[in-house]
C-alpha cells in the first residue's frame, strides 16, 4: 500500500503530515525518541505514530509491516530534503500560504466544515495553519527537489506500447464506467434596488465602525461569509495572487486599522479592514453582504432553461451549441459546457467521482438526455440554476491501447518516473549520512537497504 507513496507529487496529493507537536483531537502526545537520521534531519516516533493514527482515522487498517512502511516514506523523503538544503532549492512564503490553503480547502470538504476540521484538531484555523506551515514548508521543498529530479521524464508511444504488452494478463487493469457532463448555467438576475439595499446596509455598518464599534462583533453579526465571519472576518495571512483582484487592490491600499469604503467582486460587497501587512502578505479582516435573488427572478431563470431544454430535446438546438451561446459559467462556455472533473484535470467522471446532485441528476439518464433545470450553489454561495446533460458513458473492460491510452500511458510514466528515483535514491543514500534506530534495523524495507550492514 505504502510501497510508492512517496512520489509525492505526481501519484496524489499530500493533504497534512501530522508533525510530531500536535495532537488530534485531544489525545495526548506521543511519547518521542528519534527513530531516524538522515543527514542534519530527524525521524521521530511520534512522525510514524501520530500519521499511523490519521491514516486509521479515515479507514486505513494497519499491518504489522505499517512502521516500517511509513518510515522508509520519510527516509526517502528526508533524503529529498537533505539534497533540497545542498542544492539550496527554497520556497517562498507566499508558496507556503498558497498551499496551506489549498490542502484546507481540501480537507475540509472532505470533512463536512470547516468547525468539523477545527474539533478535529482541537484549534481554530489559524492555529492550524500556524501549526502546520513548516511541514507544508518542508513538503514543498521536498516536492520541488523530486521534481529536479523527475520532473522532466516524458514516455514514448513506443514506451506506452511496450509497458503495455509487458503487462501480465491478471495486471491489466480493469477501467471502471466513465461519464462525460455538459451543464448550462444561468443565475437569477439581481436588480439595481437590490445592490443599492446592500451597498447602503454595508455603509450603515461601516459607519458604525468609524463611530467606535468593533469590526470583530459587526463581522460575527453581519458578514455572509460563514468561514471568515466566525472569526471576526479575519482571513489571515494572504499573497495578492490568492485574492480576487479589486479585493487584493484594496487590501494592498489600506493603512493599518482603517476600513475601506465599501466595493464589489465576484464574490459580492465587502468592507475589509488591514490587520498587518508582512512583506507582500497582509492579514485583513472583511464584511461579505451578497444581494438575495427575488422570487421572480429565479422563477425567471428557471423558465428561461425550461425553455432551453424543450429547444435541446427536440432537436431545434444541440446541447454544446446552447452552453455557448447561452451558459454564464466562463470556464465551461468555450468547451460546449464539458464539466471539468477536479481530480484528473480532464472530462471523464467516474461514478462515484460526481458530486451527489449530479449523481442523482445522471444516473437514469441515457446518452444526449438532458436533466434540468436544477438548483445548486456555487463555491461564493450564489443560488444558480443548471441543466445537465449525459454526454457519453464507457462500459466497465479492461484496458485497451485503443479506449484507454491516455491511462495506461499515465501508467507507464509513473513506472519510468519511480524507476529514476529509485536509481537517484539507491546512489544518494551511499553518499549521505543516514543511521536507524535498532528497534527499526530489521524492517522489511521494500525498495532499498538503508541499514548499512
Amino acid at each position: 500500500m505504502i510501497r510508492k507513496i512517496y512520489l509525492i507529487a505526481i501519484c496524489m496529493p499530500v493533504l497534512f503530515a501530522v508533525s510530531g507537536n500536535l495532537a488530534l483531537n485531544g489525545q495526548q502526545r506521543v511519547l518521542d525518541r528519534v527513530v531516524a537520521v538522515v543527514g542534519n534531519s530527524v525521524i521521530l516516533q511520534s512522525d510514524l505514530e501520530n500519521e499511523l493514527m490519521q491514516m486509521q482515522a479515515q479507514g486505513y487498517s494497519p499491518t504489522p509491516n505499517s512502521r516500517c512502511e511509513l518510515l522508509e516514506r520519510h527516509l526517502v523523503q528526508k533524503l529529498l530534503l537533505n539534497q533540497a538544503i545542498i542544492d539550496s532549492i527554497e520556497v517562498t512564503p507566499g508558496e507556503v500560504e498558497m498551499e496551506l490553503n489549498r490542502r484546507l480547502q481540501f480537507f475540509i470538504q472532505q470533512i463536512g466544515s470547516e468547525e468539523n476540521l477545527e474539533n478535529y484538531y482541537n484549534k481554530s484555523i489559524l492555529e492550524i495553519k500556524e501549526d502546520f506551515r513548516d511541514v507544508v514548508r518542508e513538503q514543498l521543498v521536498t516536492q520541488y527537489m523530486q521534481e529536479e529530479i523527475i520532473g522532466r521524464v516524458t514516455v514514448t508511444p513506443a514506451e506506452v506500447r511496450r509497458f503495455f504488452n509487458n503487462l501480465p494478463k491478471d495486471e491489466i487493469p480493469m477501467i471502471p464506467s466513465h461519464v462525460e457532463i455538459r451543464r448550462i448555467v444561468k443565475y437569477p438576475e439581481f436588480s439595481e434596488a437590490e445592490n443599492f439595499r446592500v451597498r447602503q446596509r454595508l455603509n450603515e455598518i461601516r459607519q458604525r465602525i468609524i463611530n467606535g464599534e468593533s469590526f470583530t462583533t459587526m463581522a460575527v453579526l453581519y458578514s455572509e461569509d460563514p468561514g471568515s465571519a466566525r472569526r471576526g472576518g479575519e482571513l489571515g495571512y494572504m499573497s495578492r495572487a490568492e485574492l480576487v483582484p479589486e479585493f487584493a487592490n484594496v487590501a494592498f491600499s489600506l493603512k493599518e486599522d482603517r476600513v475601506s469604503p465599501v466595493f464589489e467582486t465576484e464574490y459580492g460587497f465587502h468592507i475589509v479592514q488591514l490587520i498587518d501587512r508582512r512583506g507582500e502578505q497582509v492579514n485583513v479582516r472583511h464584511i461579505l453582504m451578497r444581494p438575495a435573488a427575488t422570487d421572480q427572478a429565479k422563477t425567471e431563470s428557471r423558465s428561461f432553461l425550461d425553455s432551453l431544454a424543450a429547444a435541446i430535446r427536440t432537436d431545434t438546438i444541440n446541447f454544446r451549441m446552447a452552453a455557448i451561446m447561452h451558459t454564464e459559467d466562463d470556464e465551461t462556455r468555450m468547451s460546449g459546457g464539458l464539466v471539468v472533473n477536479p481530480h484528473t484535470g480532464g472530462s471523464k467522471f467516474e461514478l462515484d467521482q460526481l458530486n451527489p446532485v449530479q449523481f442523482q441528476a445522471v444516473r437514469d439518464l441515457r446518452v444526449g438526455e438532458v436533466a434540468g433545470p436544477l438548483e445548486s450553489t456555487d463555491a461564493q454561495g450564489r443560488v444558480f440554476y443548471k441543466l445537465l446533460q449525459l454526454s457519453s458513458q464507457t462500459a466497465p473492460h479492461r484496458a485497451n491501447l485503443k479506449d484507454d491510452y491516455a491511462h495506461l500511458k499515465e501508467m507507464a510514466l509513473n513506472q519510468k518516473m519511480m524507476r529514476i528515483l529509485d536509481e537517484w535514491v539507491a546512489e544518494r543514500k551511499t553518499q549521505t549520512y543516514i543511521r536507524i534506530d535498532e528497534a527499526y534495523r530489521n524492517c522489511s524495507f521494500t525498495d532499498h537497504q538503508w541499514v548499512k550492514r
